[in-house]
């Protein structure tokens, strides 16, 4: 009589191993980019919040100033003679081109933490009828601010707002 001998097998085979070290794999890469692509959210968020912030600083520059020179009669869109700082513009009209890098605060206190980023701001007066559409300087009383936010070369964040004469 024969003698079969039964093997009892453990353990994986070969292709059973190679077939789960395929699936862990596609598991470990998909978790790379799942957090990858969350670690490109986040940082996006954090540059548009910072660019809110930045535009909410020159919102709040703006609103308390008068519309153009309080007392000449305007002649100069844009900083008048003798305003070469934040700190002399008394006006809204003094910030149309103007670009602040590093920004500022409301205080005109350079934030020297944020140099990377630059506030460029347009001051523009607009039709009445069509708020779209520019007018020639003083032609109207109201006046578009926008504020764009760039980051290193690239805009970031913008607004705009209306201002009316008071």
């Amino acid at each position: 009589m024969k003698r079969s001998e039964n093997k009892i097998r453990s353990g994986f085979t070969l292709i059973e191993a190679l077939i789960a070290m395929v699936l862990i794999g596609v598991s470990i890469a998909a978790l790379i980019a799942s957090n990858v692509s969350h670690t490109q959210a986040n940082a996006h968020g954090m540059y548009t919040s910072t660019a809110e912030f930045l535009i909410e600083e020159i919102r709040a520059m703006t609103m308390p100033l008068d519309f153009v020179e309080p007392d000449e009669v305007p002649d100069t869109f844009g900083p008048d003679d003798g305003e070469v700082d934040v700190g002399d513009y008394d006006d809204l009209d003094d910030f149309d081109g103007i670009t602040f890098s590093p920004p500022v605060d409301v205080s005109g206190n350079t934030l020297n933490d944020f140099s990377e980023y630059s506030q460029v701001v347009t001051v523009e007066s607009v039709n009445p009828a069509d708020f779209t559409s520019a007018v020639d300087d003083f032609d109207s009383s109201i006046v578009r601010v926008s504020v764009s936010i760039v980051m290193n070369g690239k805009q970031v964040g913008s607004t705009s707002w209306l201002i009316t004469e008071k």
